[in-house]
């Protein structure tokens, strides 16, 4: 079984979701804290989806996004910028969209990781 990277829709859409988090404080209203949030939110989930496209076989990559995701959604109520409603609402989509595309990528990632086990 040869190991084919970069192929798994859902770490696309990872990376896609990281990318616009990190760069949404460019549109949204934010103040220091939302801002910051969500620029090192975006660059971590951007970050675990390179991992993930990477190493396809890595089930724990599919669990970080997954906590990154639900991180990001809470966070306008942990950091107090849930008056803010742009960063908010960016905060809330992406974290739900992440902890989507990461359980669905989860069973792939499963299938991977049992490929790559045997091989050895």
């Amino acid at each position: 079984m040869t190991r084919m990277s970069w192929h798994r829709w859902q770490d696309w859409a990872a990376l896609v979701i990281g990318v616009l988090t990190a760069l949404s404080p460019i549109v949204v209203d934010t103040d220091t804290t939302a801002m910051w949030t969500l620029i090192v939110f975006g660059v971590l989930i951007a970050a675990g989806a390179l991992w993930s496209l990477a190493q396809p076989g890595s089930v724990a990559s599919e669990y970080v996004h997954a906590v990154l995701g639900a991180l990001l959604f809470i966070s306008p109520w942990v950091l107090t910028y849930s008056d803010l409603a742009g960063a908010s609402w960016v905060s809330w989509v992406a974290g739900l969209l992440t902890v989507v595309v990461a359980l669905a990528a989860l069973p792939e990632a499963n299938a991977e990781h049992r490929g790559l086990a045997g091989q050895y």
